[in-house]
Order: C-alpha cells, then structure tokens, then sequence
C-alpha cells in the first residue's frame, strides 16, 4: 500500500501575514495553505507572492499549499511560477470549472520539470465544477497530472448555488457525497469547507463528525484553535485501530492466507475489509510519526 498523507487540518494562513505564518510553523496542523487568493486584497498580491517565497525558504513540518489566484486573473501565472521556484508542496487552484483548468496547471509543472515533486489540490467551489466532477477527477490517472485533493469551498458553493449552508448543512450532502465518490474512484483525498463560526467549537466539532461519518478525509481552518478537534476527529480510533489490527492479523494466519473470505468473530470479512484494515494502520501510522508517538 502507498505511503498516506495525513491531512486532518488543513490550516488557511493569508501569505501576505508573515507573522501569521511563523506561527503555523509551531502548530500542529497536518498542512497549511498560504493564501494569495481570497484573503490578500488586490494592492497586495505581489508582496503576499514574495512573502510565501521568503515563508518556503525555510522549510515546513507540515504539507504545504499555495492557494494561486484564478487561472483568468493576471496574476495567476506569476503565482505558480513562485510556488513552484519556492518549491511548494502542492498548488491548490480556485475555482476550476473543469479537467482544463487542471491541466492548464499540470503545463506549467511539466514545463518546471516539477511532476514528480508537487500536487495539484483543486477547489471544488463552482456549479460547474460539480457537474464535471467525473472529467476532473478523472485526470489523477494520467501520469502528467498529479492530483491529490480536492478542497471542497463550501462558502463560494452556497453563494454560487444560493444554498443556504445551515447549521446542518443537509443541502450539501448530495454535493459532498458526489465529491467523496469521485475522489475515491481515483485516490484523491477530500477536505471539507471551513466553518465560518470559528469560536464556536462545538459546531467545529459537530461539522467535523459529520464530515468524518459521509468519507471525508480532513478540515480546512480558519483558526488554530480548530486544529486540535480536527486531529482527534478524523484520526482512526483506538477502536478501529485494534479492529483494523485483528482483521490483517486473521487474514495473516496459514490457514486463511489464500482465502477471499473468512469467519472473523461470528461475521463475514472479505479481503476489501483487509485493505480498508491495511489503510487504517498506514494512516494511523502515519499519524503517529508526525506526531512523534
């Protein structure tokens, strides 16, 4: 099984807040995005572009991503350029209406001989964007576009849409659910919107929950106070740990090694049980070596 990156939290910090950034360094979100869309006004841009070049010079312990501006903006192009010299762990592209926009970014790492050394993480924030989810997704099985996320925009999607996020967000469980199928048909990983009430933990950890429970894989934050939540909630249990453990242990005995289904505690267990078993124990694995446990 392929190494997995844990990406529980995934920490917004505006790159043009340098402050800002030095502190995400000390926290322990699993990755950050340094911003250079949404939150950098437009007068600003091209000192938040030289301020995630100085912010990557010195190396992250956590993934790091940088949010460009819009493919049909003018600065687009000089930010991929500078994720790319800064050597940036992923460029996260907003709003891409379809498989074109990806590629139009999968180019540019191709011309940087960069392929092999960074991701593409995409929003999904656009009407269009969910229609075209089975092209887009699609695109993480050609060998020249590293896609590895999707992070969904939830604020942009209800504007778009005009659907009400709610408390419940229950209008947007058929639009993540569409999202999860098609990042695991072809191994891309899917983080949740933020949740705009930020010092309101307890409905951080309730979006969490139910993100958790429809397949999502982490957070996206706003805040740093969000990030201990994030880790605990989307981390395997202990539970599942020891379940995942007793599954691959039983699968492992002589007499089953050759078997596509066997009797486990009075229950049916299939071999697509062992490898969700064996995901769970990369991951938690994976977890505790960021963590240093």
């Amino acid at each position: 099984m392929p190494d997995i990156q844990p990406r529980r939290s995934v920490l917004y910090v505006p790159a043009n807040k340098p402050r800002a950034i030095d502190k995400a360094r000390t926290l322990a979100a699993d990755a950050v995005i340094l911003d250079l869309e949404d939150s950098v006004a437009p007068e600003e841009k091209a000192r938040a572009r030289e301020a995630m070049r100085d912010a990557l010079a010195e190396p992250f312990e956590s993934e790091v991503a940088v949010r460009i501006n819009g493919l049909d903006t003018d600065w687009a192009t000089e930010d991929i350029l500078a994720a790319l010299a800064a050597r940036a762990d992923a460029v996260l592209v907003p709003k891409p209406d379809g498989s074109g926009d990806i590629r139009v970014v999968a180019d540019a790492l191709d011309q940087a001989d960069a392929l092999d050394s960074v991701d593409i993480w995409a929003m999904i924030e656009t009407p269009k964007a969910l229609l075209n989810l089975p092209s887009i997704a699609a695109l993480a099985d050609e060998p020249d576009v590293p896609l590895a996320c999707f992070v969904i925009g939830t604020n942009d999607l209800s504007l778009a849409t005009r659907v009400p996020l709610g408390e419940d967000r229950a209008a947007f469980i058929p639009w993540f659910m569409q999202i999860v199928a098609a990042g695991r048909a072809y191994g891309i990983d899917v983080i949740d919107g933020p949740c705009n009430a930020f010092r309101d933990l307890s409905r951080f950890e309730a979006e969490c929950r139910q993100a958790r429970a429809l397949g999502i894989d982490g957070k996206s934050l706003i805040h740093p106070d969000q990030i201990g939540p994030a880790n605990a909630i989307f981390a395997p249990t202990p539970e599942e740990r020891a379940a995942a453990e007793e599954v691959v242990a039983a699968f492992a005995r002589p007499e089953n090694q050759n078997k596509a289904v066997i009797a486990l505690d009075g229950r049916m267990v299939e071999r697509l049980h062992l490898a969700e078993a064996e995901r769970v124990l990369v991951l938690a694995a994976a977890i505790a070596e960021r963590e240093g446990t």
